[in-house]
């Protein structure tokens, strides 16, 4: 609606994951090249954590997109399957033909000479796997053991985790920890700071084919962020929003009481901000607690 009112050649904050909108933040960069030296250095388990929006299944589209034609992928973006399952969808995303039935035993058998085929043919396979938090007990279980297809030299199956906190909290349990023990590299994806921000939305700006970089005023930034809390989903999501609302009013640039109106519009965006006020009150209540505390014991001494 607005794309044509603000001369932009594509949407610049879509919430489709496009490697083009890629923006080479400190924290996105740093998870980006630790994915890169990992893969090349053909270490088997990789593990990339961050909250809910902060960029994780983009990072993980970029990763895939950088690889080149040596790079085989098999890419689930939704595990809640069962170990059978999940064989299956490696199988069918290395290129494996699975049609005909095949009992479990059989379709690793299958799926380790297919990649013993590839590893001789100088590929190398990297399983990814968004959203893993979403895996059962069982399925991480059958991820790990898909880590064991090796040769005397090197392995033959490369996995790399994307995933929200929670999964490093099913890690931390001691059923698990044998899968923990597997990964080599891990990663936590961080939110971006208000400098950030600033980089982040000029870079998307840039990329939709708008160089000025005065689109936003600084307030209409400051309330972004405070908003967002520096959540780039929320960022795309309320300047998406506030060009929606400088649309429907005509204007050219995106000042404070156009996003403060996209902010009101927004509920996860309000959940967000009183959650921040709730623990920021629990945190100055445990001092208020730690204080009156001190000063009872001192008044017993």
């Amino acid at each position: 609606m607005y794309q044509e009112f603000f001369q932009f050649e594509t949407l610049p904050f879509s919430l489709t994951p496009n490697p083009n909108f890629f923006c080479q933040l400190k924290g996105h960069q740093e998870a980006f090249s630790t994915l890169e030296f990992c893969i090349k250095s053909g270490e088997g388990f990789i593990k990339i954590v961050g909250e809910v929006g902060s960029g994780k299944t983009l990072l993980c589209r970029k990763l895939i997109d950088s690889l080149d034609e040596q790079y085989i992928t098999a890419y689930i973006p939704n595990p809640d399957f069962s170990p059978v399952e999940i064989r299956k969808a490696v199988a069918r995303e290395l290129g494996l033909n699975i049609d005909t039935p095949q009992d479990q035993h059989e379709l690793l058998n299958a799926l380790y000479v297919y990649l013993i085929g590839l590893h001789a043919a100088g590929k190398r396979a990297i399983l990814i796997i968004d959203e893993a938090q979403a895996l059962s007990d069982e399925g991480l279980e059958t991820v790990r053991l898909l880590t064991n297809l090796e040769t005397k030299n090197a392995k033959l199956l490369q996995v790399v985790l994307f995933g929200q906190p929670e999964l490093d909290e099913r890690l931390n349990k001691p059923h698990l920890r044998q899968l923990k023990q597997r990964i080599t590299f891990s990663y936590q994806l961080p939110l971006m700071n208000r400098e950030d921000l600033d980089t982040y939305l000029f870079h998307r700006l840039a990329v939709a084919g708008n160089n000025q970089g005065q689109l936003f005023t600084k307030r209409a930034r400051n309330l972004l962020y405070k908003a967002s809390q520096g959540v780039p989903r929320l960022v795309n999501v309320l300047s998406h929003k506030s060009l929606l609302v400088a649309y429907g009013r005509g204007q050219k640039q995106i000042d404070h009481k156009i996003v403060r109106v996209a902010v009101k519009d927004t509920h996860s965006v309000m959940s967000t901000s009183w959650l921040s006020i709730l623990k920021t009150g629990a945190i100055i209540l445990i001092a208020l607690f730690i204080i009156l505390f001190f000063i009872d014991a001192l008044g017993t001494l």
